[in-house]
């Protein structure tokens, strides 16, 4: 049976991107976007729940990222969920689920920088993640 992990996100930068290297030189920049959905209940109350979802960004797409992208920016997110365990320094077990972006496009923005496709976000070994 096929399967399909696919992320589409539409959302706004809580901070500035952090661009890290691996040992063998490969970027990898890690931001988050906050995305909020809005309705209005049956009693007519306004209500307002935010999102927020870690992003990783490998190879040149993490040097775009963190190069072009910063705090308040609303961008557009392709890319897959991943889940990650590791220890922490207390030798507990930790884990977290991000989205490995592929594909990034800037928006709502005069002069952005555009469209910044798959950049060998997938060609990574575990060992590789330097947080």
């Amino acid at each position: 049976m096929a399967s399909l992990n696919k992320v589409h996100l539409i959302g706004n930068l809580g901070r500035d991107p952090e661009v890290r290297y691996t040992k063998s030189g490969k970027a990898v920049a890690s931001f988050s976007i906050a995305t909020t959905e809005k309705w209005t209940d049956e009693s007519g109350n306004k209500n307002k729940k935010t999102e927020w979802h870690r992003i990783i960004a490998w190879g040149k797409l993490g040097e775009i990222c963190g190069e072009y992208l910063s705090k308040g920016n609303q961008v557009y997110i392709e890319g897959k969920l991943q889940t990650r365990e590791w220890e922490d320094k207390d030798g507990n077990k930790r884990q977290t689920t991000e989205i490995v972006a592929s594909n990034m496009t800037m928006l709502g923005q005069a002069g952005g920088a555009g469209n910044s496709n798959n950049s060998g976000a997938d060609d990574f070994e575990e060992e590789d993640i330097p947080f």
